[in-house]
């Protein structure tokens, strides 16, 4: 059974379970539902109608984690939109954005000062390093990792099962792994267990089937590698 949420007086229409922890200076808008558990750190912005520590509701045929999950929780300075739900058990480092509407599942981790854009989801067991900005209306499929400084464009989408539903029980699914500084361009799609190599770049639409060298500037579907970044365009050359 859940634990109960009561109206509270901080904020207008807040809902606020037990045991939740609000830091000092923090702000919470209107018709927010804060469950039980969650911490919430000094200096947060918690818009209206933004959830946090939402309890994993799973289908049947889920092959998501079914243990115990931890309360969520929102380091210093931390913005969630709009909209946005945080589930129970996710982790948001300091200084992090969570985008209007967008959703951040159970185990995942954001990294510091790291973007989450508007309507884009972050399934469970992902882990987004440093830094990071992840543009509007993304998928980040479950047991995927981002690294530090990655940029991923409006629309991208990870994905993690080859047999799209017909692989037994049990059996583990790939996410991507996206290495420290990679770009990924608007629209693309990243097949199960590609790893996209530091400083590549993929251009907007392409399909990546397979591995992707450091540096590496690839196009097109099947994604094909057309040359190698320049040394002028390396996140160094930008800092």
């Amino acid at each position: 059974m859940r634990s109960p949420i009561r109206p509270s007086d901080i904020a207008p229409g807040l809902l606020v379970g037990e045991d939740v922890e609000i830091g000092e200076g923090s702000t919470i808008g209107g018709h927010v539902v804060i469950h039980a558990g969650s911490r919430i750190g000094a200096g947060c912005l918690i818009e209206d109608g933004a959830v946090i520590g939402k309890p994993a509701r799973l289908a049947k045929t889920s092959t998501a984690p079914r243990s115990e999950t931890a309360p969520a929780r929102i380091e210093d300075g931390v913005s969630v939109l709009s909209g946005a739900v945080v589930f129970a058990g996710a982790t948001i480092r300091a200084g992090s954005i969570i985008g209007d509407q967008a959703q951040v599942r159970e185990r995942a981790a954001i990294g510091p000062d790291t973007v989450i854009g508007r309507g884009s989801a972050i399934d469970n067991d992902v882990t987004v390093g440093t830094r990071t900005k992840v543009q509007s209306n993304c998928y980040l499929t479950a047991y995927s990792t981002l690294e530090e400084d990655v940029f991923v464009g409006p629309g991208v989408v990870l994905t993690n099962d080859d047999t799209m539903g017909r692989h037994p029980r049990g059996a583990m699914l790939r996410g991507a792994i996206l290495r420290r500084a990679c770009r990924v361009g608007g629209g693309v799609v990243v097949c199960p267990g590609v790893e996209v190599g530091e400083e590549a770049f993929i251009g907007a639409g392409a399909v990546v089937v397979g591995d992707v060298a450091p540096r590496a500037v690839m196009v097109g579907v099947p994604a094909r590698k057309i040359r190698d970044v320049g040394r002028e365009d390396l996140l160094e050359q930008w800092r």
